[in-house]
């Protein structure tokens, strides 16, 4: 989140300490905004659950962000569930302290625009799937739901099912591409997670265009 050092430290002088398990959930989608989440080291996966039964994964955060920020500045319920993929360590502050924190026009703006920002990305991406074939749609992914965490190779910790949730495609077209992938040891593929090998191949391949991946 890009909010200023001094915020940030703040922030987590305010909150309370508490630790995730993987799988554990986070943030509830339709629950009332009642605090935030600072998320200090691990990762989390968001999930938007539609009226129908289908899940959408939205994206995959890292340390450094304020969950929660959108439902609790604007005062609705929350938009998304997110859950822990790592071991997360976290510190939470209800709605309440944490908007005694933000409240100078110019805090609440920086924090506004990073999430308008998210909403921009998850309708870019929106528009990758519709118009961009299947390999392409793979490789961005990829990109862009790796998230770097210090001491390990950047890997994606997602299942080839979770991945084709993200980009409309079914499990076995996820797996055909990543074998392609993993032929040319761009990847390497493990239960539960993709680790990427060459991340400037895999960057010129999604900016090469459909018919050169």
């Amino acid at each position: 989140m890009d909010v200023s050092a001094q915020m940030w430290e703040r922030l987590l002088v305010a909150g309370t300490a508490h630790q995730f398990r993987p799988g554990d959930v986070l943030l509830h989608q339709g629950d009332a905004p009642s605090h935030v989440v600072l998320l200090l080291s691990g990762r989390v996966k968001a999930l938007l659950h539609l009226a129908d039964g289908e899940v959408l994964l939205l994206g995959v955060r890292g340390a450094g962000e304020i969950l929660g920020v959108m439902g609790v500045l604007s005062g609705s319920d929350r938009s998304a569930t997110v859950i822990a993929l790592d071991v997360c360590v976290t510190r939470m502050l209800p709605a309440e302290r944490f908007l005694a924190f933000v409240r100078s026009p110019e805090e609440q703006l920086v924090l506004l625009r990073r999430a308008m920002l998210r909403i921009r990305e998850v309708e870019a991406w929106r528009a990758e799937i519709a118009t961009l074939p299947a390999r392409l749609r793979v490789v961005h992914a990829l990109l862009r739901l790796a998230v770097p965490v210090p001491g390990t190779p950047l890997e994606v910790k997602l299942t080839q099912s979770e991945i084709g949730h993200a980009v409309g495609l079914s499990r076995s077209v996820v797996a055909a591409e990543l074998a392609r992938l993993r032929e040319r040891k761009i990847v390497t593929t493990a239960d539960g997670k993709v680790v990427i090998n060459d991340t400037a191949m895999l960057r010129a391949l999604a900016a090469s265009g459909p018919g050169n991946v």
